[in-house]
Formats: structure tokens, sequence, C-alpha cells
């Protein structure tokens, strides 16, 4: 089976919309190579392409970019020894990636919020009559247990709150990813917030001086609100381990492994 035959396959399954500009491109490879094994992942890191290389994956299925900007733009990394020595190994090793973004969040799901949800659990508790943003009511718990849960679930060392630990924690707003940005509109994190009448927010991206005060301020004046800060990639890699599980099956003679590109950071 051949690379374009795989996306076609992806494409086919959880089309639906076909995005006339789209950043899911082929970023590395050629859409000829016959996969020998796929490793699906949140970005593409040298480290994850090692990986990919050492379980015999010739493809990679990445959502995030390759090369650096949102659009995996190369013209400004001419002569740029990080792009080249990068480039050098995929071409090495004959590794073929490919961007699966805009089309895995606008499938009939978002295939990367259906991970996060697999992976905590929270399935039950979705707010049946609210659409994206999504919006869930848990059995209670302070702050502070719940971003216990999320440590433990998303294999997290430290996790950023605003707002008490000891505050009660029962109508829950999601924003994975990019998407408490405010997705181009910044106050809609905040408008989320008090529309959904939510005692805290999971975000994954965040404006420290947008959203922050918005809550620290709810906060000061003794109403019960919370933030709780996972960042881009922990908010958005369950998605991607989830993917090999629903890929394996469409495509029972080639082995997909998932990936995890860990955290960006390293806290001292």
């Amino acid at each position: 089976m051949k690379v374009q035959q795989v996306i076609d396959t992806i494409l086919d399954r959880f089309g639906g919309i076909k995005f006339e500009h789209t950043c899911d491109q082929l970023m590395s490879g050629s859409f000829d190579t016959e996969v020998t094994g796929i490793a699906t992942t949140f970005m593409a890191t040298v480290d994850v392409i090692n990986q990919a290389i050492e379980r015999g994956a010739n493809f990679i299925i990445t959502h995030e970019p390759t090369y650096y900007t949102g659009r995996d733009t190369t013209d400004w990394l001419n002569n740029d020894p990080v792009y080249e020595q990068k480039k050098k190994l995929l071409d090495d090793h004959g590794i073929a990636i490919w961007r699966f973004h805009d089309h895995m969040h606008a499938a009939p799901t978002d295939l990367i919020y259906d991970g996060l949800m697999k992976e905590i659990g929270w399935e039950p508790y979705l707010v049946k009559d609210q659409k994206f943003p999504y919006c869930y009511q848990i059995p209670e718990m302070s702050l502070k247990q719940l971003s216990a849960m999320f440590k433990e679930k998303l294999n997290m060392d430290v996790i950023q709150i605003v707002g008490s630990p000891d505050t009660r924690c029962r109508r829950v707003g999601i924003l994975v990813g990019g998407g408490s940005l405010g997705l181009g509109t910044e106050e809609m994190p905040m408008i989320l917030m008090r529309e959904q009448n939510l005692d805290v927010l999971v975000c994954g991206d965040i404006i420290e001086w947008t959203l922050c005060p918005y809550v620290r301020d709810a906060a000061a004046l003794g109403m019960n609100k919370a933030m709780i800060v996972l960042g881009h990639e922990r908010s958005e890699e369950a998605g991607m381990k989830y993917m090999a599980e629903w890929l394996t099956p469409m495509l029972s003679s080639i082995p997909v492994h998932f990936v995890d590109t860990k955290e960006p950071f390293i806290y001292l």
C-alpha cells in the first residue's frame, strides 16, 4: 500500500469537508512510497523520527508542523543547519511525513477531542445539547483533585492552575490546543465561561494577559472560577494515540505505532 492510498483511505473514512486550502500536505517523501509501517504522533520531532525508524515505520502521520511554522513554509530555512540536518535524516531513511490536522478536527466528530475523552474517560459527562466548544458535567471534586487526575491520565509531572486549589469543580469546559486562544475571537474563552456557567476551563494554549486575569479576577471577587493549563501538546497528543487504534484495523497489512512526542519542556 502506498502513501497516497493510506491518505485516501483515511480521508474517505473521515472526510466530508474537503478543504481547498489546507495545511494537510505531504511534508517529506513521496506519495508513491510503499509503506512498511506507520507512526502517528503529535509532532514529527527528530526524537519521534528516530523512534519511527527504530520501529521500521517509513510513514509518519503528524498533527502539527514538521518545519516550525503553521504552514510548514521552508523558504526562510535556506542554509539553516537544523532544517538541513533534519531533512537529511528523513531523506536518508526514506521517511514520508503527512500532516493530518484540518481534516482531523473537521471530521464528523473532532478526532483530537475523541482521543482526549477516551484517555480521561469523560464521554458520559458530555453536556449533550452543547456543541463545540465542549462542556462536561463531572462528579464534583476540588481543583486540586481534578489537576491530579489530568497529571495521572496525561502523564504530566507538573500542571499550571489559576484560582484556588480548593475550588469546587463540577461544570468544566475544555478547549484543546490553540482553541483556548479563542479561534480568532480572543474573548471567546471568557464568554464560554460566563454563558456555560463553568467552574473551571481546561486549556491547551493561553494568552497570559487576557484569559488569566479574567479567571484571577473572578476568583478574587469570590466567584467559583478556576483554570487548568495543559499546554498544546498534552491536550492534543491523545488524539494521535487514539488514531493508531482506529487506523490499525483499516490497514490490516501495515503495522501502526503511536509515538508520544512528549512535553516540550523540562522543569527545573
